[in-house]
């Protein structure tokens, strides 16, 4: 059993089959559910966790361009159902028009650019193997320390999890998989998958030279401990006795 933040009561295989679709994914669990990003919000800033929780956070350019490229290469058939205007930039008549009737938008320059990095990705043998056979967009949930903690998996192959990411300077992966805790998602995503391999496939969007990652036990481990310390944090500030997060403050000496 499953019991989300609201103190609601899932059969296990009954939250699975809704977590397919992307409304009680995003909405519903993004409300009662821990992830990977939620718990990095916890470890940087539990004010941020708070407020993107009650409200909701606007997206970033990396973070549009990240999820309709994800679409074109493992849900291709969405793509149809995006109303793609032919604006230069979201700030075109046409484009607000449609966002303002709720839907999702998104111009034809972000469509090419999407479309370019996915024909580079679908090119190489190697990337295009890890698909071969493959599950897309695999949802798991599962309760860790008492707290449940929701994930979707972009491809499971057999005894691997293989992670696609975008990014603007493929040498500085490394640096980047330690600044948004790529090692804390590796780790979290095995446990809840029970696998042993998690590969990130990660594409430049520049020079659309292609790296394949895997993690060390080290990056693992590392993961592990920032698991534990967002579990603490979460238990800490919202637990049974919520901490008044307006008393909360850093301390530190320099």
């Amino acid at each position: 059993m499953i019991t989300t933040l609201d103190n609601k009561i899932w059969d296990k295989k009954e939250i699975l089959d809704n977590m397919y679709n992307d409304e009680f994914y995003y909405g519903y669990l993004g409300k009662n559910a821990l992830s990977s990003s939620s718990l990095k919000m916890l470890i940087q800033s539990p004010k941020t966790y708070k407020y993107v929780t009650k409200y909701g956070s606007g997206e970033s350019q990396a973070l549009r361009d990240g999820k309709l490229f994800h679409t074109m290469i493992l849900e291709p058939h969405k793509i149809d159902d995006l109303v793609i205007v032919d604006v230069a930039t979201k700030a075109g008549k046409a484009y607000k028009e449609a966002k303002e009737q709720g839907l999702e938008v998104y111009t034809s320059k972000e469509l090419k650019d999407a479309e370019r990095l996915a024909d580079a990705l679908l090119r190489n043998d190697e990337a295009v193997s890890y698909m071969n056979k493959a599950h897309f967009e695999v949802p798991a949930i599962s309760m860790i320390d008492g707290i449940p903690f929701r994930a979707k998996a972009d491809i499971l192959k057999g005894n691997t999890i293989i992670d696609l990411k975008t990014t603007t300077g493929l040498n500085e992966f490394r640096y980047s998989a330690s600044k948004y805790s790529y090692d804390l998602q590796a780790y979290l995503y095995r446990e809840m998958f029970g696998v042993d391999n998690f590969v990130f496939v990660a594409i430049d969007k520049g020079s659309l030279d292609i790296g394949i990652f895997e993690c060390s036990d080290e990056f693992y481990e590392s993961g592990k401990r920032k698991l534990e310390q967002g579990i603490a944090n979460y238990k800490y500030f919202f637990g049974e006795e919520e901490i008044d997060l307006n008393q909360y403050v850093l301390r530190g000496i320099l």
